[in-house]
């Protein structure tokens, strides 16, 4: 992570043991890492699990290979950040924006494999939400195709009242989505709507133990994806080693608020053979300080 370090220089940078009902979105808890998901209450949806497994995402019971060590690691200190001392410098760290500075630099594929090992944390769940409502992705990538209906702009178009309709339980434990929904030529005003102020703020709020991650739109040249960010504490950027512009980079940042909690991960990385995928972090605050 030197040459982003070195590219960032000038930017300006508990644990709780909790397990409540879930009422309105029919959650329950459980210590079952892969159940079917018709035994839940609600709307429910089969992640088909093996299949996802070949393409490389870090599904449960999957074997300790690199991918699952690399995401233990990138997953530890967003932990860290939202449960422990430093959480409470950062406003909703349970909160994680995943983006990147262009398309294809592997943010959803990222955003994924966060949810899928967070999920295997025995004291915590995980909501997974498509805010790339522009080009959503993850109903594709996850093979739900079929299976959600409506999503998060039909909630905030409020044409659906309930929560609960829009959040899906999955057949891993600890594990919800939230689908794009339809697409709508007002979504920057809909992201920006104090009914979706209001959603973030349940988000963060109403689960202790619960982490959010949040498939965001790249940040040049989108409006939505700075209107998403800025419910997040946490901001994950994907960068793409041998081919991120670091200009392209810097600029992306530049339109982060310095208050988050800024960190990247470094996505193909080609310095492990047996891995096409690798992380590295760097964090920028607005006072200067790293962590």
């Amino acid at each position: 992570m030197s040459t982003i370090e070195k590219a960032l220089a000038k930017q300006g940078q508990t644990k709780k043991e909790a397990q409540v009902a879930r009422q309105s979105d029919g959650e329950t808890s459980t210590s079952v890492t892969s159940r079917t998901a018709s035994t839940r209450q609600g709307k429910t949806v089969e992640l088909p699990i093996e299949q996802l497994a070949e393409q490389g995402y870090v599904t449960p019971g999957a074997d300790r290979i690199i991918i699952n060590e690399e995401m233990r690691a990138i997953k530890r200190k967003l932990l860290s950040n939202a449960f422990g001392p430093i959480s409470k410098t950062i406003t909703d760290a349970n909160l994680i924006a995943v983006t990147s500075s262009v398309p294809q630099e592997g943010k959803s594929f990222t955003a994924i494999n966060l949810a899928f090992s967070i999920a295997a944390e025995q004291d915590k769940t995980v909501l997974l939400v498509d805010g790339d409502v522009l080009k959503p992705s993850l109903t594709k990538k996850l093979q739900l195709e079929g299976q959600v209906d409506e999503g998060l702009m039909e909630y905030l178009l409020a044409e659906t009242d309930q929560v609960s309709d829009i959040i899906y339980s999955t057949n891993v434990a600890n594990l919800k989505f939230i689908p794009a929904g339809k697409h709508n030529h007002l979504a920057t005003e809909l992201l920006s709507s104090e009914r979706m102020k209001k959603l973030a703020d349940e988000f963060a709020r109403r689960y202790p133990d619960r982490i959010v991650v949040i498939d965001a739109p790249p940040i040049l040249g989108i409006n939505e994806t700075i209107v998403v960010t800025h419910f997040a504490g946490q901001i994950l950027v994907v960068v793409e080693e041998e081919s991120t512009n670091l200009n392209d980079l810097k600029k992306a940042v530049d339109h982060l608020d310095k208050e988050k909690a800024i960190g990247f991960v470094i996505n193909k990385s080609k310095s492990n053979k047996e891995a096409s995928y690798g992380y590295g972090y760097g964090y920028a605050y607005a006072n200067g300080h790293k962590a």
